[in-house]
């Protein structure tokens, strides 16, 4: 079970390189970076300040997206592939939160279709998922997925702020 919220910031509508705001309907760069105790710090570049190579300490995901018009509605479905990039890019990662986030991931993947549950296996007290992804041939390797116990309180709240950061219902 994880403690308290993970803490996650939402986009602020400006260029982190440049602090300036980042015009409505206009492409950029989202970024997701671990800022260590604070969690995962969600930052926005300009395309410009994103091809001089400029990037977030604690770097580990980001994706192409457009800058919502004021008073539009949020985009209602999250780009596939964005999370399927995020999920396979926390693969290695051990640290406990990260290992939350990649089970959550794992679950919104299961209910997209994306990801089929396969089993599970324990061993020294570790529950793995055993997943196949969509398409995938049956000789292909299983991806596993370590179970961190999360009760639905803390999935909830993963699933909930995971949506905050990528301004998106999931």
């Amino acid at each position: 079970m994880i403690e308290g919220r993970y803490p996650v910031t939402r986009s602020t509508g400006r260029c982190a390189a440049r602090d300036t705001e980042l015009a409505p309907g206009s492409p950029c760069m989202a970024t997701l970076s671990d800022s260590g105790e604070e969690g995962l710090k969600r930052l926005d570049y300009s395309l410009e300040a994103w091809q001089e190579g400029i990037r977030p300490d604690g770097l580990f995901s980001f994706w192409r997206t457009t800058v919502p018009e004021e008073g539009a509605k949020k985009k209602q479905v999250v780009d596939e592939a964005v999370l399927l990039t995020i999920f396979e890019q926390l693969a290695d990662d051990e640290q406990p939160r990260r290992v939350s986030l990649r089970f959550v991931l794992a679950l919104i993947l299961m209910r997209k279709r994306l990801l089929r549950f396969m089993g599970r296996i324990e061993e020294d007290g570790v529950v793995t998922w055993r997943m196949r992804p969509r398409g995938a041939t049956p000789e292909s390797p299983l991806v596993d997925v370590v179970d961190p116990g999360l009760g639905d309180d803390d999935v909830l709240a993963l699933s909930e702020q995971l949506a905050e950061v990528l301004e998106s219902d999931l």
